[in-house]
């Protein structure tokens, strides 16, 4: 990986990583370039498991490279998880060194006799909608393939980058890799800080930025003059509702809707800001490295040089992913989501998009989050179901029904509603499925549920 000594050595008199000395880092890489080095004296294809720590960016950033240019296995890591994450992750990972976080573990109980690639394999965690931690095998060639396809859709020749998204994270990761390889810079920017009303004085008109929705949400509703000073603003990670977008184009941000996943290194669809302006409803188009069809009528296939090998430790090549997606292609070749054939609720023999139902709910402005999902009935199959946050206590149910009524047809509107202080989803602000049917269960089964059937 010569290549990346090479960048980095031709950027030392640069301040491409905004608020960081680029000779540093240098010396940084460079050190653990010879650490993993020695560890590889003892131990083929080491084991790395590294830790994203806020306050040590340069330091996770550096050792990422390293493990690269050092042809080990590294498995990128959230400091936030608990005893039990850890445990799984430890298990399933088996690592030899632990970087960014103190935990003890004992080295021979976690060896093991895999046979994998003896070159540089990047673990990225994804937990799906279930919330099991599973990593998506990657390599530097899958990374790249992801970069070559953004800028050739951008037509870009450096991408400038402001990161609020975790690093161990796909779509923080591959912010900072569009900005290394592309020869662009990158602003590392603590997103509690925004939340706390600190913004940066920095002039941002050519960057990108990447959110979830959450974070669209918050930052148009407190400060919006900040979000449109943006190039581009890419929307990923969750499904954002029909009056976040209608917000975003009152203010004219220039917001890019995305389609992708950890398995294909971030988006693989993206709709141009322009034509999010012009009222373009959809995901976008399919970027230049990838190819995305339908089977079954509206099941998402992906065929992409950016796609994943498997989840670790299965290492193979993988012709195409068949998503749990559901999607259609209008005239003009624009992608759209309708939601998750897993999540399609069939009561009494009708096809019910939690997604759509979801969308309606939100547009009264009486909901502040609201998850919608099927729970097991036997008469209907299926009973749709509301899991929700009201924007204020003192709303009531009613008010919520009697609006949707005319919206949604019967067969659409929730069975039950259940309302909690605050829904299960990571930071990306992606549900987690399995919580959210216990919750369900849990408030059905009591002999006086928070629950108001129809």
């Amino acid at each position: 990986m010569n290549n990346i000594l090479d960048i980095i050595t031709a950027r030392l008199n640069e301040k491409w990583i905004i608020g960081y000395d680029s000779l540093h880092f240098y010396q940084l890489i460079q050190n653990y370039i010879k650490q993993f080095t020695e560890l590889k004296q003892s131990i083929n294809n080491p084991r790395i498991i590294l830790v994203n720590n806020n306050n040590e960016n340069l330091e996770f950033l550096a050792a990422f490279l390293a493990t690269i240019i050092s042809d080990c296995h590294v498995f990128l890591c959230d400091r936030r998880w608990q005893e039990k994450e850890w445990q799984e992750v430890l298990s399933l990972s088996k690592p030899h060194l632990i970087l960014g976080l103190n935990i003890d573990y004992n080295l021979e109980k976690y060896q093991n006799n895999w046979q994998l690639p003896k070159k540089n394999l990047i673990m990225i965690p994804t937990g799906g909608t279930s919330g099991n931690i599973r990593f998506a095998i990657h390599t530097w060639e899958t990374l790249e393939a992801s970069v070559q396809g953004f800028t050739d859709f951008f037509n870009l020749e450096k991408v400038n980058s402001l990161c609020l998204l975790p690093l161990h994270h796909v779509s923080g990761l591959m912010q900072f890799i569009r900005s290394f390889l592309s020869q662009g810079k990158l602003i590392i920017y603590p997103y509690t800080d925004l939340k706390k009303g600190i913004f940066p004085s920095l002039n941002l008109a050519d960057y990108f930025i990447s959110l979830v929705p959450t974070q669209l949400q918050f930052l148009l509703t407190t400060k919006p003059e900040f979000l449109q000073q943006f190039k581009t603003i890419l929307l990923g990670g969750a499904s954002p509702w029909n009056s976040l977008l209608m917000k975003a184009r009152e203010y004219k941000i220039n917001l890019s809707p995305t389609y992708g996943m950890t398995e294909t290194a971030s988006q693989i669809v993206t709709l141009k800001p322009e034509y999010f302006l012009k009222n373009n409803q959809s995901t976008g188009e399919i970027l230049p490295h990838t190819h995305v069809c339908l089977i079954q009528e509206r099941l998402i296939k992906i065929q992409a040089k950016s796609l994943y090998f498997g989840y670790y430790p299965n290492y193979e090549y993988q012709e195409y992913l068949i998503t749990d997606d559901l999607g259609y292609f209008d005239q003009e070749n624009y992608l759209y989501i309708l939601g998750r054939n897993s999540q399609t609720i069939i009561t009494g023999g009708e096809n019910v998009f939690p997604k759509e139902v979801e969308s309606i709910i939100l547009e009264t402005n009486l909901v502040e989050d609201i998850a919608i999902i099927g729970v097991a009935d036997e008469t209907w199959g299926e009973v749709v179901t509301a899991i929700y946050v009201p924007q204020d206590e003192k709303i009531n149910l009613n008010l919520i029904k009697d609006t949707i009524r005319q919206k949604l047809s019967p067969v659409k509107q929730p069975k039950y509603w259940i309302q909690v202080q605050k829904l299960p989803r990571n930071q990306q602000g992606k549900l987690n499925y399995r919580m959210l049917q216990k919750i369900a269960t849990s408030h059905l089964n009591r002999k006086n549920p928070l629950q108001s059937k129809q």
